[in-house]
């Protein structure tokens, strides 16, 4: 009866090494950058005051961002 635990053994062992034999240690390819989610605490926390730098209008408190700055209005022509 000894004997099938060591069989046991080797065989779920045997699986484990089969299966990292096919993992990559490659680095994986460069990915498209992933638009950052936060809570609504948090975005609301870090909303950035006019005249700040900004990327994007989600970063601005006043949700307007041009030449990256944050603005009060737009432009008006």
């Amino acid at each position: 009866m000894h004997w099938w635990k060591v069989m046991a053994a080797l065989l779920l062992c045997s699986l484990l090494l089969s299966q990292t034999q096919g993992v990559s240690l490659s680095p994986r390819q460069p990915r498209s950058p992933r638009q950052r989610r936060m809570t609504p605490f948090w975005r609301g926390v870090s909303l950035r005051p006019i005249g700040a730098s900004c990327r994007d209008n989600s970063e601005c408190l006043t949700m307007l961002c041009r030449k990256n700055r944050c603005l009060l209005s737009t432009a008006s022509a």
